[in-house]
C-alpha cells in the first residue's frame, strides 16, 4: 500500500540566510539531558539529532555560554573547548546526515542550584524561583540568586558573544538566542522578576535592553545572518509574569527589526492572537511558529501539521515542532506521506539519559536512509 504523497507549503524548499532548506519544518530546541556532568555532548547525541537531520533546520538544545547560567544537570555547555569539540562531532554527524543545525545559546538565570554549577545562581533582580530545582540529589527548593552587578550583565554579555563564536567554530550555522521560558533574559523583561532601578530595569526600555544587547554582541560576533531570537509572549511557565506583554514585544521586534538576524522564533504562537499579528507584521525577516498543541496531553494525530499550516497562512515562514520530532526522526517523512506518527513514550524518558525514549523510536519500514 502507498499513500498518496501530501501537498503542502510545509515541504516546499526554502532559504535561511545563506542556508537552503529542504523543507520549512524545524526541530524546535529540547533539553533532553544526554550530556556529560561537564556539559560536553555524548556521542549518542549525534546519533539523535543525525536521525533528524530531514528537518529543514535543527536547532539543537539550549547549551549555557558560562558556567553559572547552568539549569539543570546533564545540560550541553559551549564555554570551553572540549564543549566545542564534543558539539562538533554532532555537528559532523548531522551534516554528514544531510542535516543542518543552529545552536540554541540559553543562561538560566535564577533557574539553576548551586548542586548543579557550584555557584550561586545569578539573575536581574534578588527574586527566588517559586518551584524547585532538579538536582543531582533530587528536587530542592530554588536558592534566592544575586543580583547582577552592571559590570557583570557586561560580562554576560560578553560570553554569550564568545558562546556563539565557539557555536560556528563547532560547525553550527548559526545559533538562537533563548529570550524565552522564564531563563535570564525572559527575566530581565518580566516585572515580577526585574525590581532594578538602573538602566536594566523599570521601563519598558530598561527591561528589554539587556536582550537587545546580547542580541546585538551575538551578531557582532558571528554576523547578523547567523543569529536567531527566541520569545515566548505571555509565557508564565517558571514563575514569569510579564506585566506588560503588549507594550514589551513590539518594543523588542522594533528594537532589532533592522538589526538583519535570521530570524524571530515565537513560541505557542496562536495565529488569531492580535500580537502574534503585530509581531509578524512588524517583523521584516523571516519568522519561526511554535504552533500550541496542547503541552502536557497527548500529540494530535497530524503531529501539528494542520497547527503548522495554519500559521503558514498567517504569514510565519516557517514552523518549530518539538515533541512531533522527538518521537519521530522521520517526521518529515511521515506528515509526507501521510503514515501514523509515534507517540511520545513515557514523559520520564525524555530526561533520563541513555537511549531509551531518545533514539529507539522507529523509523517507518522500507524507509531510505
Amino acid at each position: 500500500m502507498t499513500n498518496s504523497p501530501v501537498i503542502s507549503r510545509l515541504f516546499e524548499s526554502t532559504r535561511l540566510g545563506a542556508l537552503h532548506l529542504p523543507n520549512r519544518l524545524v526541530m524546535a530546541p529540547m533539553t533532553r539531558n544526554r550530556a556529560g556532568a561537564d556539559g560536553v555532548p555524548e556521542s549518542i547525541m549525534a546519533t539523535y539529532y543525525a536521525q533528524r537531520a530531514s528537518a529543514g533546520l535543527i536547532i539543537a538544545e539550549a547549551s549555557t555560554p558560562n558556567a553559572v547560567g547552568l539549569t539543570y544537570p546533564n545540560i550541553p555547555a559551549i564555554y570551553n573547548e572540549a564543549h566545542v569539540a564534543g558539539w562538533r562531532r554532532v555537528t559532523d554527524e548531522v551534516r554528514a546526515a544531510g542535516g543542518r543545525m543552529f545552536l540554541q545559546l540559553q543562561h538560566g538565570g535564577r533557574i539553576g542550584h548551586p548542586d548543579n554549577s557550584g555557584l550561586t545562581p545569578v539573575a536581574p533582580s534578588p527574586v527566588p524561583l517559586p518551584d524547585s530545582i532538579h538536582t543531582p540529589s533530587g528536587h530542592q527548593d530554588a536558592v534566592v540568586p544575586r543580583e547582577l552587578s552592571v559590570e557583570e550583565i557586561r560580562s554576560t554579555v560578553a560570553d554569550f558573544a564568545a558562546a556563539a563564536r565557539n557555536a560556528v567554530d563547532a560547525g553550527f550555522a548559526g545559533v538562537e538566542v533563548h529570550a524565552a521560558n522564564g531563563y535570564l533574559l525572559h527575566q530581565f523583561m518580566a516585572g515580577n522578576t526585574n525590581h532594578r532601578t538602573d538602566a536594566y530595569g523599570g521601563s519598558v526600555a530598561g527591561r528589554i535592553r539587556f536582550v537587545v544587547e546580547v542580541v546585538q554582541a551575538v551578531a557582532d560576533a558571528i554576523g547578523p545572518e547567523r543569529v536567531g531570537l527566541r520569545i515566548a509572549p505571555g509565557l508564565t511557565v517558571n514563575g514569569i509574569d510579564e506585566g506588560d506583554t503588549e507594550e514589551i514585544y513590539p518594543a523588542l521586534v522594533d528594537a532589532l527589526a533592522d538589526a538583519g538576524l535570521a530570524y524571530l522564533h515565537v513560541v505557542f504562537a496562536d495565529p488569531d492572537q492580535p500580537l502574534f499579528q503585530h509581531i509578524r507584521k512588524s517583523w521584516p525577516g523571516t519568522l519561526i511558529a511554535n504552533p500550541v498543541l496542547g503541552w502536557g496531553g497527548p500529540l494530535p494525530a497530524d503531529g501539528g501539521r494542520h497547527a503548522g499550516e495554519r500559521l503558514l497562512a498567517a504569514g510565519a515562514d516557517l514552523i518549530a515542532l518539538g515533541r512531533s520530532f522527538l518521537a519521530n526522526p522521520d517526521l518529515v517523512e511521515r506528515l509526507r506521506v501521510d503514515a501514523p506518527l509515534n507517540q511520545v513514550r513515557d514523559h520520564g524518558l525524555m530526561y533520563t539519559g541513555g537511549a531509551a525514549g531518545y533514539t529507539d523510536y522507529p523509523v517507518l519500514a522500507g524507509a531510505h536512509h
